[in-house]
């Protein structure tokens, strides 16, 4: 095969041009950063010295020569650290192509996956929530108000007027529930993402606030109420979770791709010296009524920030070690 093979190499993981043999004939930036080799390096070598156990790749690439069928395989590791990784081989010109996914890498995938799959089964039952629910709570709201103006007793006018205020909480509970939910196409307008933060951001007494912003980046295309909920909702969390110092960092990062989607990514970080997330509870933070331990709240804060993120095809991410909670906003710089 050709070095000057076209290849699809615009994705954002480590990619090596085989040969009919085996033997590397390219490889991308992402696999020369990967590997720690450059492409001048790895051109020539049998990809079964990079990659263990030797038998298992060699047994990839047979299968490939006999079958002509693509294959995965995750039970293999990097020879210069042991790290485990899948490849994905097929075929390709006259060769080979193949795509390395680190195990890391992989695992988010997955877990992205699963918070999105998570995330439209909460809208339906959001929206079943509102049938069910909201009608009946404002039939006793109506018949709690109208005992409340009746020539009743004072312990039966406190009785009604306690009614009335529990029936108001669980009708604004599940309006916040209802935010969950999915939305009617959102209209989409130029956002300036650095003025929607220091909007949210009112000066608290104690608290610093640091802002590591980019003066270059360019406005985001968004729904601007909804992006500000779920600014807010960050905000919110890191005051909850006791932090004395905040910081807020935009970026693009050019190393990161979403889903489906190939062009620049807005990256919006908040990171805080508050109480951290437990590890047991960082797959599960973003799932509605799940809390670390705060005595206020709804528990929907998060659920809110990832179903804002889905509803602009972007995601969100979580880091909690060191003493630092960080949560991460990625958004497509894309004109809808």
């Amino acid at each position: 095969m050709p070095h000057n093979s076209t290849a699809p190499c615009d994705i954002p993981l480590p990619m090596l041009m085989l040969n009919a043999e085996g033997m590397i004939e390219s490889a991308n930036i992402e696999a020369q950063s990967r590997l720690n080799i450059s492409e001048k390096a790895l051109r020539g070598q049998h990809i079964g010295k990079l990659f263990g156990p030797e038998s298992e790749v060699n047994g990839i690439i047979q299968h490939l020569i006999e079958s002509g069928q693509p294959l995965s395989d995750h039970g293999l590791y990097l020879r210069t650290s042991g790290e485990p990784c899948a490849l994905h081989m097929g075929a390709f010109a006259d060769g080979y192509v193949m795509i390395m996914v680190p195990e890391a890498n992989r695992q988010e995938h997955d877990l992205h996956a699963k918070r999105q799959e998570m995330a439209e089964a909460v809208a339906r039952i959001a929206l079943e929530v509102a049938h069910e629910v909201k009608n009946p709570l404002a039939a006793l709201r109506g018949a709690a108000q109208w005992l409340a103006e009746q020539p009743i007793s004072d312990e039966q006018l406190e009785a009604t007027t306690m009614i009335l205020g529990e029936v108001d909480r669980i009708r604004q509970r599940i309006d916040d529930f209802l935010q969950l939910g999915p939305r009617a196409d959102i209209g989409m307008e130029q956002v300036n993402i650095h003025q929607l933060i220091d909007e949210v951001c009112s000066p608290v007494s104690g608290i610093t606030v640091r802002r590591v912003f980019d003066p270059g980046l360019p406005p985001v295309q968004a729904h601007a109420n909804r992006l500000r909920q779920a600014i807010e909702n960050l905000w919110r969390n890191a005051l909850e979770a006791g932090a004395k110092n905040i910081e807020w960092q935009t970026r693009i990062n050019p190393t990161v791709r979403l889903h489906g989607y190939k062009g620049s990514v807005l990256e919006v970080r908040i990171s805080n010296d508050g109480t951290a997330i437990p590890e047991t509870l960082l797959d599960q933070i973003f799932e509605p009524f799940v809390t670390a331990g705060k005595k206020r709240g709804s528990g929907l804060g998060l659920a809110l920030v990832q179903r804002v993120m889905l509803e602009h095809k972007g995601q969100v991410t979580v880091k909690s070690d060191g003493g630092r909670t960080a949560f991460i906003l990625r958004l497509p710089l894309v004109q809808y």
